[in-house]
């Protein structure tokens, strides 16, 4: 069983795509977009799990799973995830990058 907030993922090799960014003070709608992205990207083909977290001066990291770049695509791509960038570029975040990794190997504790 996991710990709750950290992902349940495949045996390596998969994807991560490391999101972090800087919010603005504009809250209108971010919560629910935020949560409207990880309920559609659950149902996603090749979704293996989200791991999030946000200060309290509003940089934030988010990791999501992907078991293959074509899934990573696919997502980047969605009409609806599409539109949410687009909100998230004019509205809430001052600064944002994007990074893909291949995980080759994964080890946890409990």
């Amino acid at each position: 069983m996991n710990e709750p907030g950290f992902a349940a993922t495949a045996e390596p090799p998969y994807y991560a795509v490391i999101f972090t960014s800087q919010r603005t003070d504009v809250d209108d709608g971010y919560d629910a977009m935020a949560t409207r992205m990880v309920e559609l990207a659950a149902r996603q083909p090749g979704f293996l799990g989200v791991e999030s977290t946000r200060s309290p001066s509003g940089f934030g990291i988010t990791v999501s799973y992907w078991t293959s770049l074509a899934s990573i695509a696919n997502w980047r791509n969605h009409a609806e995830h599409r539109l949410a960038q687009a909100e998230g570029l004019s509205r809430w975040y001052s600064h944002f990058a994007t990074r893909v990794t291949r995980v080759e190997r994964a080890y946890s504790r409990p």
